[in-house]
């Protein structure tokens, strides 16, 4: 199955314990030196992180070079786990260039200058259990993303503006993480919330139907070709919609469609691919069994292409697409987090490994310092290990010119969802 692999380059390697444990990591350009920073975000231990939200116990910076730029907060060695989202993002939420760091601690929605750390401002949050996760959004400004989306676990979901003025709540069935989206073309953007789509003023605009559970992941994209968004969730089946509600398929070939990726991963074929993570056997469903996952990946009208056989238990994989790993590579599907002795990789459309790393831990992957090719990045408590396609000198790579956030990055997410840029339809 991988007997083509290649073995990727090892950029650099970071010593990370000072964070502490347990921790998530986020990146972007914080100081404007054309090169990422990484940020690593580690839980408190107040509530249980697996069905209850959670906030932030500290917040570390470290550059490429491995250098701590500063902390917010202390670590703490009983922080909670991964079990849901971490409540920090890092976006421009000023509209003025430079990124801030946001996070929810001690029952605040903080907005930290990425370059320092330092306080900018603060607000109280609208409910107590409102930190389940952060969304940057266009809801009152068309210029940037200044507004925020705080929501509990799976009920209620509040919208702040600029200064943490509560706009609107939304109760329903919220699933993990809302996608936002300018469906409509006015600037402001559109929230996909679980299984409803809301107008920037929480308006209900429409509903999924028939579908069960709640929604893991939102992605957005032509996935068909027709020159328009697509709405593809993953939940309880993997279903697609148009922007006015028109449910266009479902794949129902799943038992639980944890996580879903969009991308052109067979090029040969018509629109976008989507990837997905079936989560075959839950190892927590009371039954006593082994865990089992399988990865699938179905054309752009919902046909299955291939599923996986796996022969190994493990049932926590994450998938995301990766585009640019390499020079005119297609787009490959990131698989970690996989258990059962099967290591990170990268898998082509056809479902065979182009590439696998030699370091198991949580995933990120970004165009770290600007060369138009991305890198992965594997870290544990301890390490986070930079990969590449090609051979990459770290530290020789920064300029005065700063990268841009991706919006990808400035949600990132567990239950990772996102958007694949609009092209002219053939």
């Amino acid at each position: 199955m991988d007997k083509n692999a290649k073995a990727p380059y090892l950029a650099g390697s970071i010593d990370i314990r000072a964070a502490g444990p347990r921790c998530r990591m986020l990146a972007g350009d914080l100081d404007g030196d054309g090169r990422m920073e990484l940020v690593l975000v580690q839980p408190d231990n107040r509530q249980d992180v697996r069905f209850v939200p959670h906030q932030t116990q500290c917040l570390t910076a470290f550059d490429l070079d491995g250098r701590q730029l500063w902390q917010v907060g202390k670590p703490d060695p009983g922080a909670g786990s991964a079990g849901s989202d971490y409540p920090a993002q890092i976006a421009d939420v000023d509209g003025d260039g430079q990124i801030e760091v946001l996070c929810v601690m001690n029952d605040r929605l903080l907005v930290l200058s990425g370059r320092t750390g330092e306080q900018k401002r603060s607000f109280g949050l609208p409910h107590p259990e409102a930190h389940d996760c952060i969304v940057a959004a266009r809801l009152t400004n068309a210029s940037w993303a200044g507004d925020f989306l705080l929501k509990d676990r799976y009920r209620t979901l509040w919208a702040l503006d600029a200064n943490g003025r509560v706009l609107w709540k939304h109760e329903g069935n919220t699933g993990h993480y809302p996608w936002v989206y300018d469906f409509d073309g006015d600037g402001l953007d559109e929230v996909m919330v679980g299984y409803d789509l809301l107008d920037h003023d929480g308006r209900l605009l429409w509903s999924c139907r028939g579908l069960d559970d709640h929604a893991d992941c939102i992605w957005v994209g032509d996935v068909n070709g027709d020159g328009e968004p697509e709405i593809v969730i993953g939940g309880s089946v993997t279903v697609m919609y148009d922007p006015r509600g028109n449910e266009l398929w479902r794949y129902s070939g799943s038992v639980e469609s944890q996580h879903i990726a969009l991308g052109r991963f067979r090029p040969e074929l018509a629109g976008l691919q989507v990837a997905g993570l079936d989560r075959l056997v839950r190892e927590d469903d009371g039954l006593g069994r082994k865990g089992k996952d399988a990865i699938f990946l179905l054309d752009s009208e919902g046909r299955e292409l291939w599923k996986e056989d796996r022969k190994t238990d493990g049932w926590l994989t994450i998938v995301e697409p990766l585009g640019f790993w390499a020079p005119d590579a297609p787009d490959y599907i990131l698989a970690y987090r996989r258990g059962g002795g099967v290591a990170p990789a990268l898998y082509d459309g056809h479902m065979e490994v182009v590439v696998r790393f030699p370091t198991e831990g949580y995933a990120l992957h970004a165009d770290l310092c600007g060369t138009g090719l991305e890198q992965v990045v594997l870290y544990t408590d301890e390490r986070a290990c930079v990969y590449s396609s090609v051979a990459l000198e770290l530290r020789n790579t920064r300029s005065d010119r700063p990268l841009p956030q991706p919006k990808r990055l400035s949600n990132s997410t567990l239950y990772p969802g996102g958007e694949v840029p609009l092209v002219s339809p053939r």
